[in-house]
C-alpha cells in the first residue's frame, strides 16, 4: 500500500486521538499498579504529535516514523517515553512510502524486538510485549480481513494481561497484588494497533 502525505498525517491524527480520548482510562488503569501517570504522560507527547502533524507527515513514511519517536522521547515521561519512541523510530528505519504486508512485517518485528531489549522484558511479564507479539504474529500471517483481525488480537492481548503477574515495571513491587489488573502498557499498546488498523482499511 502506498502511505503518501494524506495517508501519513491521517495515521498520526488518529493514533494522537485515540490515546488521548483514552488517557483518562489508562490513567486509572496506572493508577491500580503503578504512578497513576501513564495516561497523563501519553496524553502530553501524543498532543505534542498531533501539534507537529503538518510538519511530520510532509516527511517520507521513515523519516515520519522517525521524528514521531523522538517526539514521544522528549514529551512522554516515565518508562513509556524511551519505549514508545523506540518502537517508532525503529520503525522509521526500514520503512518506504511504498509498504507491502512483508516489509511492514519484518520492520515491526525489528521494533518489537528493540523495544523488548530496550525495556528488558518479555512476553508473559505484564507488559506491551504482550500485546506486540501477538499482533505482530497476526502481520505475518496476513491473510483476508488483516486489519480486524489485527484489532481483536490486541484487544484480548490486553485482556490477558488481567491475570498476569507483574514481572518488569513498577508494577512488579506489587507481587501478586498486580494480579486482577490490565497492565495500562498493554492498553495503551492495543489503543494504537487498533487505531492504525481502522487506517489500513481505508488505505487498503
Amino acid at each position: 500500500m502506498m502511505i503518501d502525505r494524506q495517508a501519513r498525517k491521517l495515521l498520526f491524527e488518529t493514533v494522537a486521538q485515540r490515546v488521548i480520548a483514552s488517557a483518562d482510562e489508562l490513567t486509572d488503569l496506572d493508577r491500580a499498579i503503578g504512578d497513576g501517570d501513564h495516561g497523563t504522560n501519553m496524553r502530553r507527547g501524543f498532543e505534542a504529535v498531533l501539534a507537529a502533524v503538518d510538519e511530520l507527515s510532509a516527511k517520507n513514511l521513515g523519516e515520519s516514523l522517525r521524528g514521531v519517536g523522538t517526539t514521544l522521547v522528549m514529551k512522554v515521561g516515565g518508562a513509556s517515553g524511551p519505549l514508545y519512541g523506540t518502537l517508532f523510530m525503529s520503525l522509521g528505519k526500514s520503512l518506504n512510502d511504498e509498504v507491502s504486508r512483508k516489509q511492514a512485517a519484518d520492520a515491526f518485528a525489528a521494533a518489537v524486538d528493540a523495544v523488548k531489549a530496550r525495556g528488558k522484558s518479555d512476553v508473559g511479564q505484564k507488559t506491551m510485549l504482550d500485546v506486540l507479539f501477538p499482533v505482530l504474529e497476526v502481520l505475518r500471517e496476513g491473510g483476508d480481513g488483516l486489519p480486524l483481525r489485527l484489532k481483536e488480537t490486541a484487544r484480548a492481548a490486553a485482556e490477558k494481561t488481567i491475570p498476569m503477574r507483574a514481572i518488569r515495571g513498577r508494577a512488579s513491587f506489587l507481587g501478586e497484588r498486580s494480579v486482577g489488573h490490565m497492565d495500562p502498557g498493554a492498553r495503551s499498546s492495543a489503543l494504537i494497533v487498533d487505531a492504525v488498523a481502522d487506517v489500513m482499511e481505508g488505505i487498503e
